[in-house]
This record gives C-alpha cells, structure tokens and sequence, in this order.
C-alpha cells in the first residue's frame, strides 16, 4: 500500500477534510477514478472481520448496559462465565464510536479475565450509527466536558459493580487513547490506563495524574508522535510512572484489525501482549 495514500486516510478520518475531498485527492493520487475504487476498500473498515471472538461464544456473558451519572449513556459488558469477582477494565473506541470492532476489543478483554466495559460515548446524542461517516459526524455533537462525565460515570459503574473487585483499568484507540490520558489527568477512580496511539495531556495537567499509564505509538504516525518528548518529560518531572513503546515502520490504527491498511499483525500481538501484562500488574 502506499503510504500516501495511508497518509490522506488518516488526515480524513481525524477531520482534516470531507469526505467528497477526500475521494477527490484519493483519485488524483491513484491515477483515477476506477484505482481508487480499488483502493478505498483496503483503506476502509471492514466489519465483517470484526468477530475474532464470536458475539455468542460461551465462555462470555454479554449484555447492553444503561451507564447511571449521564442520561441516555449505555455500554456493551462482557465478563467470563461465572460470579468471580474480577478486576474491570473500559474499552474506549476510536472516532468511529461502539461499532463491531470495539465490541469484538471488548469481548477480547473479557476473555483475558476481566469484566469489561465499550463505553458507547454517543448515545447521550443518539448513539453510534452503522455507517462510519455518520459515526464521525456525530463526534461534533459531543463536549469536552461531557466526554469527560461519560468517562468518569463508566470508571464509576464499574468501580461499584458487585463482581468486579473494585479495581478498574481503560485502554482506548485513537480517540480512546487521548480519553485514557484525558480521565487520567482529569478524572478519579483509574487504577492503570493504556493509550494506543493517543492524544496527550498538556504539561500543567500532569501532575494530578495518579494512575500508572503504558503508551503504544506506531513510528509512522507523525501527527500523534509530536507531542510524545513533552509528555514523556513532564510525567519524568512530576515522578509519575510510565511505560511507552513505539513500533517502528507501522500506522496509526496498526491493532485495528478491520483495516487492512493499517493493520500490523506483529505490533499488534507484541502490543497486546504488553497491554495484558500490564493489566495484570496493576489490577492483579
């Protein structure tokens, strides 16, 4: 895949342009019409891969669930069977919302021993459409400040639920992964926090961080990336723990493994295999 065509996705889908002009500039680079037809499903999702643990496997209990401290606020919950109770841990989607892959994401977690939230933050406005564009466009109907009270009312829920044991850990994506940092430094109640590819915390914000963070960045994501060295320093400074890795020669969205563009099946696992193991350490 070329990595200019990459480069335009990424800037679509985090705002830069609309749609329209995005498949404009898209055919211009792939030499026509007809290329880019070619090449716009391999930079798309495609829901249909989003069910690497089936929605009705056994080994999980799932169920939609009304999220109270926020009207409308619902989530998808996905626990092992049985009444052990577990550490909790919320699953933040990127700027698609709660669509088939983060539910996929969430029922992943679950597996690995945890009760596990996807935080739909759009259903105070409607909840998240199918189509991904629609999704996006409802983004701009959301508040900072509301985001953050969805948030810190699932860390909540979740602290309180009687199978979990009261420890509760986020990881998010893209959108989700600057939510991870966003309830760390502003947020209570979060116990560990992973942020694939996310927006940071400015630096005055870093010092009301209690939680230990892990960060996943991919080495070809520059929008994200520059603001790492500040970040970094000003956790250093204010003695706050952390772990970052970054995964050489891979995309923005390298664990979405819709996107075929994207996806890095190597970094992904390694990532994964940290994000657990991490969970583990800090939530027991």
């Amino acid at each position: 895949m070329d990595q200019r065509y990459i480069d335009l996705y990424n800037h679509y889908v985090h705002g830069g342009m609309e749609r329209r002009g995005f498949l404009k500039r898209l055919g211009l680079l792939a030499g026509g019409t007809a290329a880019a037809s070619a090449v716009l499903p391999l930079l798309e999702n495609d829901m249909a891969r989003a069910e690497t643990v089936p929605v009705d496997d056994p080994r999980l209990t799932t169920s939609t669930v009304d999220v109270p401290g926020v009207a409308g606020l619902q989530g998808y919950l996905a626990r092992p069977v049985g009444d052990a109770r577990l550490p909790a841990i919320l699953v933040i989607h990127e700027n698609r919302g709660l669509n088939a892959h983060i539910r996929d994401v969430t029922r992943r977690v679950a597996l690995a021993g945890y009760v596990a939230l996807g935080l739909d933050y759009l259903t105070p406005v409607g909840g998240t459409p199918e189509n991904s564009d629609e999704a996006m466009a409802k983004f701009r109907e959301l508040t900072p400040e509301g985001v953050l009270a969805s948030g810190q009312a699932a860390l909540n829920y979740l602290e309180a639920r009687s199978d979990t044991t009261g420890k509760v850990g986020a990881v998010g994506f893209c959108w989700g992964g600057g939510q991870v940092n966003n309830l760390a430094a502003n947020a209570t109640g979060l116990d560990a926090g992973v942020a694939y590819y996310g927006g940071q915390q400015p630096a005055e914000r870093v010092s009301a961080i209690q939680a230990p963070l892990m960060f996943q960045y991919a080495g070809l994501d520059a929008r994200i990336n520059a603001g790492i060295a500040a970040y970094e320093d000003a956790l250093r400074t204010n003695g706050k723990p952390f772990e970052s890795h970054t995964y050489p020669d891979v995309n923005h969205g390298f664990n979405n493994d819709t996107n075929l563009a994207r996806f890095n099946s190597e970094a992904a696992d390694l990532a994964w295999s940290r994000t657990l193991g991490f969970f583990q350490a800090h939530l027991g």
